[in-house]
């Protein structure tokens, strides 16, 4: 999916006018592009691994394991989660965005990025609390 992006940002360069950051286009080239590629069959299958775990830093297998589970679980009930609930949440937990990058990114007010960060986290706290029983 990142050549994909990239592929389209080259392609479009001559179209940036420049209004927002370069970093706010390429992250709506980015949105966009995974939105069509959630509507593909492809992104129905899948579910993402967790991260491995650096050399030296290896567990038991049952340790690894049980990591591994609960990290795709983690990640089953955030893709769960309602579009508008997901994006605000992936946007600041793996891009780093603040609210207001945020805001500027979907264009929406920053309240409303409040709003659903906190809608969001409280849809995972429940869903794990959920699982734990």
């Amino acid at each position: 999916m990142s050549q994909e992006v990239f592929l389209k940002a080259h392609r479009n360069i001559a179209k940036y006018r420049g209004s927002a950051t370069l970093k706010t286009w390429l992250l709506t080239i980015t949105r966009n592009t995974a939105f069509s590629w959630r509507r593909n069959s492809f992104w129905h299958r899948f579910i993402p691994l967790g991260k491995n775990q650096s050399p030296g830093q290896a567990g038991s297998a049952e340790k690894e394991a049980l990591s591994k589970q609960y990290v795709n679980r983690i990640w089953e009930l955030i893709m769960e989660l309602p579009d508008k609930h997901r994006e605000v949440l992936m946007l600041e937990i793996q891009q780093g965005l603040s609210t207001s990058e945020t805001a500027a990114l979907l264009g929406v007010a920053e309240g409303t990025v409040k709003s659903r960060l906190s809608r969001a986290r409280e849809k995972m706290r429940k869903a794990l609390e959920e699982d734990e029983r």
